[in-house]
């Protein structure tokens, strides 16, 4: 049976060339360089990823060379839904021949408005053609961005219908309560934040974690707060990542990221972006590094890429 995830997780950015194709060199790079400021693992291909911006195919070639590069798998989650339960089923196929184990996987995300048995029927029917041990799946809820609403009556329907396989879920809502009311009603249930914000809360309600886009530039002191979480002085490290996250997270996560590790890397690629999304204006940057400046944000003291 595979380890089910626990800790900090970064929802790793996506670094691409000047022609918009990722640059696999600096992927990796990024990846290694997370894994040693303080995350416990790193979500490839979820939405700071730009995932849906890639095909299937691109993806695949991405991870074939994470895996040749010699990164544990164990210690990356594969962001794999898609649209058509096809190209999920496909995608996480790929994936576990690859060697990876654990998936973080939206519903189908283009029609609105679909029962709970229907987002029900799509997680069963690609459970249905991956093995039955050795996985473990991560529900995707960010209902703001896929327009799907997956309820705790749900994840508790697919954890009894599934329980070898579903382990867990990203609560990306931003609201504690739904948070909290899983950790509570499903205590054997993998249960990470979408945000650093809920990070201590959430450890401390029995949770996994969280599941950080943010974590990208601030990893080190999400580290300190996993790994401390039991101490006093707890609180005080949640309140500076807090303050961190609510100060970030006033700008869209992936454009203002890139631009962050473009400013301190000194590598000006890090600002390529796949339409439809664009790049902060330079004024809105230009805001954004001074708030950080006079913040004293908690930043990554090394994002040297």
């Amino acid at each position: 049976m595979s380890e089910i995830p626990r800790g900090v997780w970064a929802a790793s950015l996506t670094p691409m060339d000047e022609h918009l194709n990722i640059d696999t060199d600096i992927y990796i790079r990024h990846i290694r360089n997370l894994l040693a400021q303080g995350c416990n693992g790193i979500a490839l291909f979820g939405t700071t990823g730009e995932a849906n911006s890639f095909s299937v195919s691109e993806k695949i070639m991405v991870l074939a060379s994470v895996i040749k590069a010699g990164i544990d798998p164990t210690r990356l989650m594969v962001g794999t839904g898609c649209c058509a339960v096809s190209d999920t089923i496909l995608f996480t196929q790929k994936a576990i021949d690859l060697g990876f184990t654990n998936f973080l996987v939206l519903p189908p995300f283009y029609y609105k408005g679909v029962s709970a048995q229907g987002i029900f029927n799509s997680y069963a029917q690609l459970i249905a053609a991956l093995p039955q041990t050795g996985v473990n799946i991560i529900i995707y809820d960010i209902p703001q961005m896929s327009g799907v609403e997956i309820s705790l009556e749900l994840l508790q329907r697919l954890r009894e219908a599934f329980p070898n396989i579903v382990k867990g879920v990203k609560n990306s809502t931003g609201n504690w309560a739904a948070i909290k009311a899983t950790c509570e009603t499903m205590p054997e249930f993998a249960v990470f934040a979408g945000t650093e914000q809920y990070l201590l809360p959430t450890l401390q309600a029995g949770g996994a974690g969280c599941i950080s886009a943010t974590a990208n530039v601030t990893s080190q002191k999400l580290g300190e707060i996993y790994a401390r979480y039991k101490t006093q002085d707890a609180e005080n490290l949640q309140s500076i990542a807090t303050k961190t996250r609510l100060i970030l997270q006033q700008y869209p996560p992936a454009p203002a990221l890139k631009q962050i590790m473009a400013q301190t890397s000194g590598r000006k690629n890090w600002v390529n972006i796949r339409p439809p999304l664009v790049n902060l204006s330079a004024d809105a940057t230009q805001n954004m590094l001074r708030t950080i400046d006079a913040s004293g944000l908690a930043l990554n003291e090394h994002l040297s890429l």
